[in-house]
């Protein structure tokens, strides 16, 4: 089929055929970008934790008035909760992923004060925590016993540059500080402050989203109590006794001081489903907006083609007379649908491109992958052809009598 006679008729309605291309151009600088930060907020929620999810339970109080003693009282809450039956373990930790604020600090190779340091989220974790969370190491080992320490008793430490601080890095950051060979047994500075690698964990998320970085975390051996900013962590033998473990255990530190208010009490997947909460959101609102934008671009085609058959029925019949097939009228219509498509889907690329770049001034987000954009194109190609079908259809089946009388 000849492509000049097509765009002949198009130059003859350049208003509805420039509306149609910048209704297209539209359609794909939106939705290639839509399926982009939905694609991204699908990959953010399905990161890995590096922690059995699945098993555990978060536990967090705050005294009222002054605490005496949270140390003492700590380890009497770890005592009860190890007696409730389904409890496989219990530790204390300062944080966990999937929440609003984190702990960080800096790490770095070398103490001068020029050196390159690697910022990483910092868990202060108290005995058995790596076997409660269930984190998986790669290199080195757990900390000793006689490397644990109080924050209480460290507070209170003058010289922290001659004390021997031992530390478990994330792989991420373990490549970060040593590239060139294995982290274990290498000291670390925070500030002036020596530290040894004693071991690598595979991952560990970060609480929350540090400028992109999800994966650089470190530990020390630094063991909090409930009055100062650690949490309960519990690993139960049964997922499906978590509601049952988390109601005794809830009881059971109550029993042992009644005068603390608990400010979360969850399991870790609810932890992580209501971190996410607002991802899901913006998932579903992109795609219901894409869905909308693909419906009124399917149906500005659907009308534009069927005043097009309505305007040719005289051209329509006299080609039919001259001996034109059904599968040629067809053929045309679906021909000029691809090149309106065709030419709103090449400046649809530019503004997406450019719709890409303001979202990543403004709201931080990666530049868009090129294989958004044949995506994109092969889908409005094809809602065009799909939606001009029907009217192009309908023009096929007019007989030549018909519309020539209708002339």
């Amino acid at each position: 089929m000849e492509i000049r006679p097509i765009l002949s008729t198009l130059s003859r309605h350049k208003t509805a055929a420039a509306l149609i291309v910048l209704e297209i151009a539209l359609s794909c600088a939106i939705i290639c970008n839509a399926l982009f930060i939905v694609s991204q907020r699908i990959e953010n929620m399905q990161q890995a934790s590096g922690i059995d999810e699945s098993q555990l339970i978060e536990i967090g109080l705050s005294g009222i008035g002054k605490q005496v003693d949270g140390d003492a009282r700590t380890v009497e809450d770890i005592a009860s909760l190890r007696g409730i039956a389904g409890v496989e373990n219990v530790a204390i930790i300062n944080q966990l992923p999937f929440q609003g604020g984190s702990w960080n600090t800096s790490l770095s190779a070398s103490p001068e004060p020029d050196a390159q340091s690697v910022n990483g989220a910092q868990y202060t974790i108290g005995e058995n925590t790596l076997k409660t969370l269930g984190l998986k190491l790669t290199a080195g080992r757990d900390f000793n016993a006689d490397e644990y320490m109080s924050n209480d008793t460290l507070e209170k430490e003058q010289n922290l540059e001659a004390m021997k601080f031992s530390v478990i890095l994330t792989e991420s950051m373990a490549k970060k500080l040593f590239p060139d060979g294995a982290a274990v047994g290498k000291t670390l500075y925070m500030a002036n402050i020596p530290m040894t690698v004693v071991g690598v964990v595979q991952t560990l998320l970060r609480p929350n989203n540090q400028n992109g970085n999800r994966t650089d975390s470190l530990m020390f051996p630094i063991r909090m109590n409930y009055a100062n900013g650690g949490r309960f962590v519990i690993r139960v033998t049964d997922p499906a006794r978590r509601a049952e473990v988390l109601k005794q255990a809830v009881a059971a530190l109550e029993k042992n001081d009644p005068n603390r208010l608990i400010y979360s009490k969850q399991t870790v997947e609810e932890k992580r489903a209501k971190y996410f909460a607002d991802d899901r959101d913006m998932i579903g609102l992109l795609l219901i907006v894409s869905g909308l934008l693909l419906l009124v671009t399917a149906l500005g085609i659907i009308g534009l083609a069927s005043f097009w058959v309505q305007q040719r029925t005289k051209q329509i019949g006299i080609r039919r007379a001259l001996g034109a097939t059904r599968a040629q009228i067809l053929r045309y219509f679906q021909t000029e649908n691809f090149l309106l498509a065709g030419i709103g889907i090449v400046v649809g690329m530019l503004l997406a491109y450019l719709l890409n770049q303001w979202l990543m001034g403004r709201y931080e987000l990666p530049r868009l992958p090129l294989l958004y954009l044949p995506v994109g194109a092969v889908l409005l190609w094809l809602l065009g052809q799909i939606a001009v079908f029907g009217p192009a259809r309908k023009a096929a089946s007019i007989p030549p009598a018909v519309a020539t009388r209708s002339a």
